[in-house]
C-alpha cells in the first residue's frame, strides 16, 4: 500500500508540475489562446485573452457563448462548432472595437491518444504589419502617380524629409533617389529650398491645412540660366491610415 500511494504521489506532483509549466507558459507569450472542450465550454486561457473577452478565472466552465468579446462582428463561436463538426481549421483577420487587429485560428483540439476534446483559438497581434503593408502600399500608388506627373513634384512627410520626388525634379534640379529621399527637403541639391520664408509657409501646411499658391523663387540653373520657380503645396492625408504629406508642385518660367 506505501508503495502505491507513494507512486500516486509521485503522479499528482508530476501533474501539478506539468499545469504549472502549462499556466506559466500560457501566461508568458504574446498569443492570446482559448481552450474550449467539446460543448464549447471554457477549459483554458492565456493572460491575453482577458484583453480580447472579459474573461475571469471562474468563467472556466462556463459557454464561450455566454462572454463578450471586444471583436467587431464577432462569429467565432459559430465558427468554432464548424470546426469542431469538419475538424477542418479557421484563419482570418479580426478587428476589435479600439481598431486592433488580429489574425485568429480556429484548430481542433486532441489529447495525445488523438481523441477529440474540443478546439483551441489562437489570436496573435498584426496591427503593425497590416499597417506597414498599408504604408508600403501607399507609397507605390503615390510613386506611380509622381512618376507620371511631367511637372517636378515632390512629397514630403511631417518632418518636411523627401518620401518621393518625380523623375522631371531629378532632370530640372538634378540629383539621385539616393540623395535624395529620406533627406531633409532643406538640405538637398545645392540647398537652393532652404529660405526662411519658404520654410515657415511649408511649416504650417499640415498643422493649420494651409496652401501655397504661386510662391516665387530665383534659381540659378546650369549654362547661366536664371529663371523663376512658381511653388503651389498643400495636405495630402491618407483615408486608410491618416497618414498626412505634403505635396510640392513647381511650375518652371
Amino acid at each position: 500500500m506505501l508503495i502505491v500511494n507513494a507512486e500516486l504521489q509521485e503522479k499528482v506532483e508530476q501533474l501539478d508540475n506539468m499545469q504549472n509549466d502549462i499556466k506559466n507558459l500560457l501566461d508568458n507569450i504574446n498569443v492570446g489562446t482559448l481552450f474550449l472542450d467539446e460543448n464549447l465550454r471554457i477549459r483554458r486561457f492565456s493572460r491575453e485573452m482577458t484583453k480580447l473577452y472579459r474573461l475571469i478565472d471562474s468563467d472556466i466552465g462556463r459557454p464561450l457563448g455566454d462572454i463578450k468579446s471586444n471583436f467587431v462582428n464577432d462569429t467565432l463561436t459559430s465558427e468554432a462548432k464548424i470546426v469542431l463538426d469538419t475538424l477542418v481549421p479557421v484563419e482570418r483577420e479580426l478587428q476589435t472595437t479600439d481598431n486592433t487587429w488580429f489574425l485568429g485560428r480556429i484548430q481542433p483540439f486532441r489529447s495525445l491518444d488523438n481523441l477529440l476534446h474540443g478546439v483551441v483559438f489562437t489570436f496573435t497581434d498584426i496591427t503593425k504589419q497590416l499597417a506597414d503593408e498599408l504604408l508600403q502600399k501607399e507609397r507605390e500608388i503615390a510613386e506611380e502617380i509622381v512618376n507620371t506627373v511631367w511637372e517636378p513634384l515632390v512629397v514630403l512627410n511631417s518632418d518636411c524629409m523627401v518620401v518621393s520626388a518625380s523623375p522631371s525634379f531629378y532632370r530640372e534640379f538634378g540629383g539621385k533617389p539616393e540623395e535624395t529621399v529620406g533627406r531633409s527637403f532643406y538640405q538637398i541639391g545645392n540647398r537652393q529650398w532652404d529660405v526662411p520664408e519658404l520654410k515657415k509657409l511649408i511649416e504650417t501646411i499640415l498643422p493649420f491645412n494651409k496652401t501655397i499658391e504661386g510662391y516665387e523663387l530665383e534659381y540659378d540653373f546650369p549654362v547661366n540660366r536664371r529663371r523663376t520657380i512658381l511653388l503651389n503645396a498643400r495636405r495630402l492625408v491618407s483615408k486608410r491610415s491618416g497618414i498626412h504629406s505634403i505635396l510640392l508642385a513647381m511650375d518652371l518660367k
